[in-house]
Parts: structure tokens; sequence; C-alpha cells
């Protein structure tokens, strides 16, 4: 973990001081690490965006697809906000399925190109029932309130070629 304090220069004055009695510096490795992977970062990030696009693209014209949550769709009710602040959409979508838990579960299980994780995401691509993994334990009156169904699916995607995710999300769905 690592990050950046931004404020005031009473906030970051009192932060300096809190960093020197609990400690708020990485180790050697985790810094090196984050150096190397900050070289990196826009082409992970411009992959994440492109890749993530085109699959909600795909996943929102398919039948088996009742309905595709990414703020890259002009369908998202955030799309138009999302446009003016951002220079991408991001890597993680939801869909919701139609034919409910059974069909999302059926979908992850034949994915193979796709971890099955709860990360919001990596290099690698990622794909979750949410209801079923993190929310697993919230009331289930609470995730229906929230929106997090048995139908829903979440997907992060890594930076793979976006044809092949989509192939793999195409014969998962058959």
């Amino acid at each position: 973990m690592a990050g950046a304090i931004v404020g005031t220069s009473d906030t970051i004055a009192r932060c300096q001081n809190m960093m020197r009695k609990l400690g708020g510096t990485l180790n050697g490795f985790d810094a090196w690490l984050l150096l190397r992977g900050m070289k990196t970062l826009e082409l992970r990030m411009q992959r994440h965006n492109t890749g993530a696009q085109q699959v909600a693209e795909f996943l929102s014209n398919h039948p088996a697809i009742a309905r595709v949550l990414y703020p890259g769709l002009p369908s998202h009710p955030g799309h138009d906000l999302a446009r003016r602040q951002m220079r991408g959409f991001g890597g993680l979508l939801s869909v919701v399925m139609r034919g409910g838990g059974e069909a999302a579960s059926r979908l992850i299980n034949r994915c193979r190109l796709f971890t099955r994780a709860v990360s919001l995401g990596s290099v690698e691509s990622l794909i979750t029932q949410p209801v079923a993994a993190v929310h697993y334990h919230m009331p289930p009156d609470d995730r229906n309130a929230a929106g997090i169904t048995d139908a829903l699916v979440r997907i992060a995607v890594g930076i793979e070629d976006y044809e092949d995710l989509m192939q793999d999300l195409a014969q998962a769905l058959e």
C-alpha cells in the first residue's frame, strides 16, 4: 500500500507528525516495486479502459445479458458526468444476467481466461458473483436494495487482448 497526502499545510503537518510517531514509509523492496510499476501505469490504464469499453459494448448487445453497468456506455446513468470528469472509464464493469443467479454462476464457471477472484483488478482479467463472495454475509434485503442481486456479475478487465476476452465470454454465454 502506498499513497500521497494532499491537503492544506496544517493537514500535511498533522500527518507528518503522526507518521513520525507511527511510521509511514514503505520498505525498500515495496518502494522499488511501486516505482517500477509507475513506469507502465499509463499504458496499463489505457489497456484497461480500451478493453473494458470493448467488452462492455459487446455484452450490452448479447441476448443473455439484461443490463451492463459501465460508465463508458451512454445507457449508464452517470455517463455524462463520467465523460466530463474522466479520460477513460476504467476497467471495472458489472452485468445483470437474464436467468438470475444460475445464469451468473454458469457464466463464471464456463470462462476460461478470467480468474475467479474478488479483487478490483490486476493485469489479469477477473470475474466474480458479488452475492457469493464479498457480499455473502450482507442481509438479502440490503443486498437487493443496493442492486447486488444473484444475477449480478462483476468483471475486472485486465490487459489481455480484448478480442480474446470477448471470445471467452461469448463461448461461456452459449
